[in-house]
């Protein structure tokens, strides 16, 4: 007999989203199985057998195929990381295949640039951005005002208390303009980068993310996307723990 699964499981590594993102449209009543709107988080399902599963009103069936796609993306300023936008600002499907279900990874603000990985892949998605797996993000940060001094640097590094927690310990290096950092962090509170600096009285100019694990943005341009070579996708999936 096989073993059940969680749905958001299921439906993660069918690529329709991630698993947080599927647990959200649990609660807001967007998925059915069976006829029924589903209610709670904990419902189990074959995936050798799995229900009629609808999201939305549509009907989500298994792969034919268990390729996923990855994408590198590199998001110019004043794109929104979302596939809608209610506010009608650009945003990044005006960038994505348009024959593809496609989600990013993972989200830069829209006056941040840089690297932004795109893909189906729902539990690569979930794997990235979970804190446990420690998958470092590296950003180039300039900022408005002066630097910041030598103990504010190491009180930058062992982790910064924030209105919705402290942030773990990070990798800050000044580079040879006074106020440019680099930045590696293995974590992803919204805003993070700015309102650590905003924490020692300093501001953000520009914030540009130029590696995501393994993965450099090289030197792709501003809304240029490619998919990741088989190189990259396999150091990507081993970063996350998973095999090709």
């Amino acid at each position: 007999m096989t073993e059940t699964v969680r749905i958001q499981k299921l439906l993660a590594g069918w690529g329709v989203a991630s698993r947080r993102a599927i647990e959200k449209m649990i609660e807001e009543g967007r998925i059915e199985v069976n006829g029924e709107t589903l209610t709670e988080q904990g419902h189990f399902v074959d995936p050798d057998n799995p229900p009629v599963i609808t999201v939305n009103g549509r009907q989500i069936h298994k792969p034919t195929q268990h390729a996923h796609s990855i994408y590198i993306f590199y998001k110019p300023v004043d794109v929104v990381t979302t596939l809608h936008d209610e506010r009608g600002r650009k945003t990044i499907r005006d960038f994505l295949p348009a024959d593809r279900r496609l989600y990013p990874i993972g989200r830069l603000d829209r006056d941040s640039t840089g690297l932004l990985l795109i893909t189906d892949h729902g539990e690569l998605t979930n794997r990235l951005l979970h804190p446990s797996y420690k998958v470092e993000k590296e950003y180039i940060v300039s900022l408005c005002d002066s630097a910041l001094t030598a103990a504010e640097c190491s009180q930058f590094r062992a982790g910064v208390e924030l209105d919705d927690g402290r942030t773990a310990p990070c990798e800050l290096r000044q580079l040879k303009e006074p106020s440019t950092y680099s930045v590696i962090i293995r974590e992803g509170k919204k805003r993070q980068i700015r309102r650590m600096f905003a924490s020692f009285g300093r501001q953000v100019k520009s914030l540009h993310r130029i590696r995501f694990g393994p993965l450099h943005l090289g030197d792709l341009r501003p809304g240029e996307i490619r998919l990741l070579s088989d190189k990259e996708k396999s150091a990507l999936l081993k970063a996350a723990g998973l095999n090709d």
